[in-house]
């Protein structure tokens, strides 16, 4: 449905904007078999650009549900080592990374869930070399999505045209319906790395979460932390943004440092599955309760992937008068989800969101209070009535969001 003028826009936005292509490097694009036309016109573009070489890796979830139906757990996470060594290869030979998201989020519903979660755990183990890479912001990557018609008709169930609200969805929250997306899009990143310097020229020790679901948490910063927005800088020192579209300002909570009760303001979409209407306690910044109404053994599943899922790698603040927040849509994509409401993610912390992250060691990390994991899983937790307060080191407090929109 994304053509013409709107499809240039969309690779231009994803090539010079999202990974920032630079002449004579090399990207790869991950993309669903079903959108050829997407990846074939990033492609063309890509090399009018300068692009040294394009590799396509082309995706399917018929066939990944059929894998994951018939083929046993043991040889799901016996992954080839050329699947590895290829991913890695984009490390090493500094490729650009852009990734369609636009999975069919009931995909892997009728896939037991032990079964999801095993072969998630060994696949995040045996890649982290490249997910560090990513999260490290080692080589530049940009995730952004293109409209499918299974989604479609997950979010839409009951229009004429699921595929053509999705894409008129789209279009608006990628600010592709505008007269200069690229110019609208560096107002908006002026935007939010203004509240960016904000929450930094302030230092926050403590940020306090409430809202009357329930949630009622105090949420500690890493040492050292740094509030980070849409636009940031490669170890190559070429900016790239990694979500499209992004709303979002986060920085690292500390790993030991995150008190109290959140309650879930979405559905999760996990691994094909929906977790729905849960709940997470925290004690000395650990997991210590949980429950949910839908999809319990699949958080169950997240929750212990590794002692680092046990604990937050993420704070993020968004008000609820982005154009995605707006559009009250539950799209059942976390690019999307994530970017309409305020959240926290389980598992790694980037290292870029404390000084000088990216060049310190893991151990160093850890003493900053920096969480570390196979897995990073955003869940969204932005209401309405949520209010978020800021706490400096002498207890003042300041509000930052108030009946779920920022007042910075």
């Amino acid at each position: 449905m994304i053509k013409g003028k709107i499809l240039e826009n969309f690779c231009l936005l994803a090539l010079k904007f999202g990974v920032n292509l630079q002449e004579g490097q090399g990207l790869e694009i991950a993309c669903p078999i079903e959108k050829s036309d997407i990846a074939i016109a990033l492609t063309k573009k890509a090399y009018i650009l300068g692009a040294k070489k394009v590799n396509v890796r082309w995706e399917s979830d018929d066939i990944d549900k059929l894998t994951y139906k018939y083929a046993s757990t043991e040889t799901l996470c016996d992954l080839p080592k050329w699947f590895i060594d290829s991913k890695n290869y984009l490390v090493k030979e500094n490729y650009c990374y852009i990734a369609i998201a636009a999975e069919d989020p009931m995909v892997f519903k009728d896939i037991p869930a032990e079964k999801l979660a095993k072969v998630a755990k060994v696949k995040s183990t045996l890649l982290k070399r490249f997910s560090d890479a990513v999260m490290g912001n080692e080589i530049r990557w940009c995730v952004l999505s293109v409209p499918t018609k299974a989604w479609a008709k997950t979010v839409y169930p009951n229009a004429k045209n699921p595929l053509k609200e999705l894409s008129n969805a789209i279009e608006i929250t990628m600010r592709l319906d505008t007269d200069n997306p690229l110019l609208e899009w560096e107002k908006h990143i002026e935007n939010l790395e203004r509240r960016a310097k904000f929450l930094n020229d302030n230092a926050f020790s403590y940020l306090r979460f409430s809202s009357k679901v329930g949630t009622d948490l105090k949420v500690g910063l890493a040492k050292n932390h740094v509030w980070l927005s849409a636009r940031e800088k490669a170890k190559d020192n070429n900016y790239f943004i990694a979500n499209m579209p992004t709303e979002e300002v986060f920085t690292a909570p500390h790993k030991y440092k995150v008190d109290g009760m959140v309650k879930s303001a979405m559905p999760l979409c996990y691994g094909g599955n929906i977790i729905d209407d849960f709940s997470i306690t925290f004690s000395e910044g650990r997991i210590v309760d949980f429950s949910a109404k839908k999809g319990y053994d699949i958080l169950k599943g997240l929750i212990e992937t590794d002692s680092g899922t046990r604990r937050l790698g993420e704070v993020a603040l968004i008000g609820k008068s982005s154009p995605i927040a707006s559009l009250k849509t539950l799209f059942y994509n976390t690019l999307f989800d994530e970017n309409a409401s305020c959240h926290l993610a389980f598992g790694k912390a980037y290292p870029t969101t404390v000084k000088g992250g990216d060049k310190l060691s893991k151990k160093e990390l850890e003493l900053l209070g920096v969480n570390d994991s196979v897995e990073h899983v955003d869940f969204m937790i932005g209401t309405d009535d949520l209010s978020v307060y800021g706490i400096d080191e002498n207890e003042k407090e300041t509000p930052i969001i108030l009946n779920g929109d920022f007042v910075i």
